[in-house]
């Protein structure tokens, strides 16, 4: 699968880094080296997955996520020279669907993209059924997801880890899972990183995103999606 790429990144040695690596890949590869041109490349001609480094001049990087985020569901990876977990999940929660910490493998960022784009390519979700269950319908094919008939916007990491919890409700997802099916493989030390995507989640399908009653917190484990339309809502969970 050839890909359109965008890299956003101000450092010239690790856009070209980048650039040669996802070329090498046979994907076509766009440099960009601050972040109002990035918003503006997007605009003008959507690519299929946004590199994007935080620490960019102008427009940062993570106000390039917040904006695009209400436009459109693009993919985007993050890189960041922080190491911080309050940093990571900012950006997760400003919609990144990936993010990696300076200096990184070129080769595991490629495997990165690799996994982002196959997931955009092809949905997670089993073959073209429409999932409804209860006000909520998760769509596959169209990637769309709406509650009581009012169209939810989802990045594609949130997307597919919905996808999974109301494919199969009341069963118990741990984190685990939950990441392999959001991002394409197994990356034990970001788990923390779904906590936030169910946050992102109940923010928009739930009447009440602190007493979840469909993303419920399964302690110890993971998630699930509430099976019974009598189940009482879980406690105040400010924390997942």
């Amino acid at each position: 699968m050839r890909a359109r790429v965008l890299i956003a990144e101000d450092d010239e040695k690790q856009a070209e880094l980048v650039r040669r690596y996802l070329e090498r890949d046979g994907h076509h590869a766009v440099v960009v080296r601050d972040g109002q041109a990035a918003l503006d490349e997007v605009r003008r001609r959507r690519p299929d997955l946004l590199v994007l480094d935080v620490m960019l001049p102008g427009v940062s990087g993570l106000e390039v996520c917040r904006v695009l985020r209400r436009e459109c569901d693009l993919p985007v990876l993050m890189l960041t020279a922080r190491s911080a977990e309050s940093d990571l999940l900012l950006g997760l929660d400003l919609g990144a669907d990936d993010y990696m910490t300076k200096p990184y493998s070129p080769r595991e960022l490629m495997a990165r993209i690799r996994a982002l784009l196959r997931r955009a390519a092809v949905p997670a979700a089993a073959a073209d059924r429409v999932l409804r269950v209860g006000a909520l319908t998760v769509d596959p094919v169209r990637h769309e997801v709406a509650v009581a008939g009012a169209p939810v916007g989802c990045t594609p990491a949130e997307f597919e880890i919905l996808a999974a919890l109301a494919g199969e409700p009341g069963r118990v997802f741990t984190r685990a899972q939950l990441l392999e099916r959001a991002s394409g493989f197994d990356r034990q030390s970001t788990e923390r990183a779904i906590d936030m995507h169910v946050m992102n989640l109940r923010r928009k399908i739930e009447p009440d995103p602190r007493r979840p009653a469909q993303l419920v917190t399964v302690f110890g484990i993971g998630y699930k999606f509430a099976d019974g339309a009598g189940e009482p809502p879980a406690g105040d969970e400010r924390e997942p």
